[in-house]
Order: C-alpha cells, then structure tokens, then sequence
C-alpha cells in the first residue's frame, strides 16, 4: 500500500513539473496571448492536457506491455515534430499581429478622424490600432480579425480554438512519451502499476498545465490593462521566441542528432 501511494504522489507532481518544460509554457503562451478570460485559459491548459496525456498512455502501454523498440529515425521525428508545431506556431502569432500594427489598416478618410490608439476587442480577439470611435472612423469592421476569418473558415462555434491545444498536446505527448516509459520501466517492474503511473503522472501534468495556462492570462490580463503595449507586443514576442526555440530544436535533431546522417544517434528525454 505505501508503494502504490509513493507511486500515486511521486507520479503526479513529476506530471505537475513536467507541464513546466520549455516547450510545454512556450507552446501554450503563444495560443494564449490573446486570451483574457482564465477560465478559457484554463480549459485550453486542461485540453493540451489531455493531448500530452493520451499519447503518454498509448505510446507508454504499447512499450510497457509489448516491449515497443521505437527506431531511431522515428523518435527523432516524433521530437521534430515539436520543432515544426513551435514553428507554426510563431508564425501564426506573427501573421496576427503584423495584420493589427497600428495604423496599418487606417484608411486616408479615418486618418483624419483618428483620436488615439488602444487595446480593443472583437469578441475574444484583443488588438490594437489607431483609431476614433465614431462608428464610420473606426478602420475595420469586426469580421475583418484574423479571427473572424478563422470563424468563416472552421464554422461558428470557435471549435478550432480548443483543438488546437489538443492537437499540440498530442504531439508533445509524442515526443516525451518514450523518455517517460522507458523511466517507468527502470523503477517499476510490475505492468499494472507502471501503467497507473502513466495514468497518474498525465493527471499531474493536466493539473500543472491549468496552473501556468491560469497564472499567464491572469498576468496578461493585470499587465495589459495598465500597459497597454505590453498585451500588443507580447503577440510578436511570443512568436519570435516560439520559432526560435522551434529553430532551435530542428538545428539539435537534425544536425547534432544526425537525424539526415548514416547514423543518427536518439536519447529519448
């Protein structure tokens, strides 16, 4: 009883601690930067979650139970993947706000009209431009956020929004679920229980995740309703550091890992 309860604690908040991992808060800060509300953050903190945490089990049980070898070129990949999506994901960040610079959408009519430039929102989405508050002045019409065209694009229902932390929790679950079985299997001889830590450590690191998601758009939201560049460049910050950290990552796996060469070399971690 007192091992299983060591494993049920220790599993968990070495889930809580592997949610703080680098990639893990850069992943999740970039899908939050316009979020406002915590409750929202909270659930796209609790869906990336669950992502990580169905991976983990699925990959984890497949080499527990069956002996899984993963091949080197495939863990490589799984982890590159993670490169990709930090890519994207700047890149998505950077689009948005290079279409929200100040002044980039005024009009010559709306120039004249302009009484000073603030942070703003159209539904959910938060941005700033230069503009007055007269109905005709003002520069965009609200279905002209890169929102709004998501909206168009996926359907009403924003359903988009919370699949994107599931999709990137999946592929981040990928990356570590072999570093976490192998673990397991060092310390935990017994099938049943390897498997409840798996089960456990994702509980743990659901929890963490709704942690940092709640702290960054509690922050966001304090800082950026007092300073209110800080909300508007932090787009820009985030997605700089999300493709640099993504850059990072493939230049390791690719070049230092030899992931292209005759012999690659892959440490699961």
């Amino acid at each position: 009883m007192l091992n299983l309860f060591s494993i049920i604690v220790i599993g968990f908040f070495l889930g809580m601690r592997h949610a703080t991992d680098p990639d893990h808060v850069i992943a999740v800060t970039t899908i939050l930067t316009n979020q406002r509300k915590t409750s929202r953050a909270a659930l796209i903190g609790a869906l990336w979650g669950v992502g990580h945490t169905v991976t983990i089990l699925m990959v984890g049980a497949a080499i527990i139970l069956f002996n899984l070898v993963i091949p080197v070129r495939l863990g490589l990949s799984m982890e590159l993947s993670v490169g990709m999506m930090l890519i994207l994901l700047g890149v998505w960040n950077l689009t948005s706000f290079m279409r929200t610079i100040p002044g980039a959408h005024t009009s010559p009519e709306a120039e004249e009209a302009v009484v000073h430039a603030h942070p703003h929102a159209h539904g959910d989405y938060v941005h700033s431009h230069v503009h007055a508050h007269d109905p005709e002045s003002h520069s965009h019409s609200s279905d002209q956020t890169p929102v709004a065209r998501l909206d168009r694009m996926f359907g009403t229902e924003n359903l988009y929004l919370f699949l994107r932390p599931l999709v990137v929790g999946i592929v981040h679950g990928l990356a570590g679920s072999a570093a976490v079985a192998l673990l397991i299997l060092a310390s935990i001889r017994n099938p049943r229980w390897a498997i409840a830590y798996l089960l456990v450590f994702g509980i743990g690191t659901i929890a963490g995740m709704m942690l940092i998601t709640m702290s960054i758009a509690s922050t966001l939201h304090y800082v950026g309703n007092r300073f209110a560049r800080f909300r508007y460049g932090l787009s820009a910050a985030s997605g700089v550091l999300s493709i640099a950290f993504g850059l990072f990552l493939a230049y390791e796996i690719c070049i230092v890992q030899g992931f292209f060469g005759a012999h690659p070399q892959w440490t699961p971690h």
